[in-house]
């Protein structure tokens, strides 16, 4: 069971990195340059919706049918999108494979939450934190090699057959577990929530579309984000409120600072401090392998949750800043390699236990609601960051020091946050405006 839950997140995890190195190949023969953002931002929107009904619908009735009607749709739109003959085509199987991809992970979190008892869950979150960092590390070089001998196509098209393998022996393990049933009735608004979570990709993906200049775009976006978002997290997550609302809002501020701040290294190493790619990508290499470790000595609660918050965050703001630092021409370039090594440890430390609080503080039947609702905070959080700093990147004329400067306030704010958690259970449905 465990090297099947574990096999299926490593699969969601490469197919995402796969596919964002492939597709300015795949955008380029199919002649869909022109719809190259899409690509990205459709599969996101359907992750979202498909991540706020997964959550539903594992709790009313049992991860099950999520967790396989979601390898379902996941394993069809790649199929989908490795014979597309066209971009449209194609953005179609993405769809299809953001909102099973979306299902199966949260449906995951619940089974989780349903079979291994309490002690084992920092073990079983430290092994899905080293499932979504080991693609990073392996994965770019195994998608050039695929591209350039049996071309784009089979980026798609190997991933089904792996699927379908995970999912024999995670339906092996299954068997026989309490992974069926769920609350007799359904919460009220569920339709509604959809709809708020359809509102929220769409904010999402104006911010994406806004990020390169388009300022009003941004605005706009961020607008409709601080309407429809709120509907779909923890009541008081975005005043950082204690108990859950401060884990699911530390979750989207560390993740947030750190992809940001990641996605411009390369640019930054490369062409404001002259290293070649293949040097440039050593410095996320090292911060991969610790956040690996990391999380592996998290797994083993080496630390209390609360040094693993508190330090996680202090060496993720601290990691950014030395990082930081690198982009001016008198501090020597080498800086950068310890600087990440920093902030991924830091990252090892936060993200899974994150993941471990959700459920310790879940009531029973609310697991998959409340994991929904971390992986939308961590996924929306992410895009408004990178959305952000890129509009500042832009403004201040290729101004890395903005980017850092604002991602540094943002893992700030997570320091602040940090001891904000509980860890004593809930008695109240912790997600506001279920009906």
């Amino acid at each position: 069971m465990t090297a099947g839950l574990v096999a299926l997140v490593s699969l969601v995890a490469f197919e995402y990195i796969a596919v964002a190195i492939a597709m300015p190949v795949v955008a380029r023969e199919l002649g869909g340059l022109h719809l190259y953002g899409l690509a990205f931002s459709g599969a996101m929107a359907a992750a979202v919706v498909g991540t706020v009904l997964g959550g539903r619908w594992a709790d009313l009735r049992g991860p099950s049918a999520p967790l396989w009607s979601g390898a379902a749709a996941f394993i069809a739109g790649l199929v989908l999108a490795g014979a597309a003959q066209s971009m449209e085509m194609l953005i179609a199987g993405r769809l299809v494979q953001g909102f099973g991809g979306a299902l199966v992970s949260v449906a995951l979190y619940v089974v989780v939450a349903r079979v291994y008892p309490e002690e084992s869950h920092p073990k079983i979150f430290s092994l899905f934190a080293t499932a979504w960092v080991v693609p990073s590390m392996v994965g770019p070089a195994i998608v050039g090699l695929v591209v350039d001998t049996l071309g784009w196509r089979w980026v798609f098209l190997s991933v089904p057959v792996l699927t379908v393998i995970a999912g024999l022996m995670l339906l092996r393990g299954l068997a026989g577990q309490p992974v069926t049933g769920g609350q007799a009735e359904p919460a009220p608004g569920l339709a509604r929530k959809v709809g708020w979570a359809m509102l929220t990709a769409v904010g999402a993906g104006l911010m994406q579309y806004g990020s390169d200049g388009r300022f009003l775009l941004l605005v706009v976006g961020l607008v409709v984000l601080l309407v429809a978002l709120p509907r779909l997290l923890p009541a008081g997550t975005l005043r950082a409120a204690r108990g859950l609302p401060s884990v699911v809002a530390l979750r989207g501020l560390a993740t947030g600072a750190f992809f940001a701040a990641e996605v411009i290294i390369p640019l930054m190493l490369i062409n404001e401090r002259g290293l070649s790619p293949l040097l440039a990508g050593f410095a996320l290499t090292g911060g991969a392998l610790t956040w690996s470790f990391a999380s592996w000595l998290q797994g083993r609660e080496v630390f209390s949750r609360r040094t693993n918050l508190f330090g996680g965050s202090v060496a993720i703001a601290l990691g950014i800043m030395f990082m930081g630092a690198v982009t001016f021409d008198g501090v020597p370039v080498a800086l950068a390699y310890p600087a990440w090594i920093v902030t991924g440890f830091g990252m090892g430390l936060v993200y899974p236990t994150l993941s471990v609080l959700t459920l310790e503080l879940s009531s029973p039947g609310e697991e998959g609601v409340n994991s929904s609702a971390l992986q939308v905070g961590e996924s929306v959080f992410s895009v408004v960051a990178v959305a952000i700093t890129s509009a500042l990147f832009v403004a201040a004329d290729s101004g890395y020091w903005a980017v850092y400067a604002a991602t540094l306030l943002m893992a700030l704010a997570g320091l602040w946050v940090a001891p904000r958690f509980q860890t004593a259970r809930v008695a109240a449905p912790a997600v506001a405006h279920m009906s």
